[in-house]
């Protein structure tokens, strides 16, 4: 994807950074228990689309990047697991 189809499809995303290869988000959440069972979703998203955020976990907060590795940049599978991501309810 070139920068100007990157930043369409972020239009689309609430909440998403473009950060130089990826995207990101962070989540807040009111307890730690919360912040791991959001977390587990996302593994279910990653495992069913074969492709995997890097997560930090810090007590409350979770930080997700998604970048497609082998092409050095953001694409179309990237995207499509935000927008599922997105869509879990918090």
């Amino acid at each position: 994807m070139n920068l100007a189809e990157i930043s369409k499809r972020m239009q689309r995303l609430k909440g998403w950074a473009l950060e130089q290869n990826s995207i990101e988000k962070i989540f807040e959440f009111s307890s730690f228990k919360r912040a791991i069972n959001f977390v587990n979703q996302v593994a279910d998203i990653a495992e069913n689309k074969e492709h995997h955020p890097d997560m930090i976990i810090s007590y409350r907060i979770v930080r997700l990047s998604l970048s497609t590795h082998s092409e050095k940049t953001v694409t179309e599978k990237d995207f499509e697991v935000a927008e599922e991501i997105d869509k879990i309810s918090l």
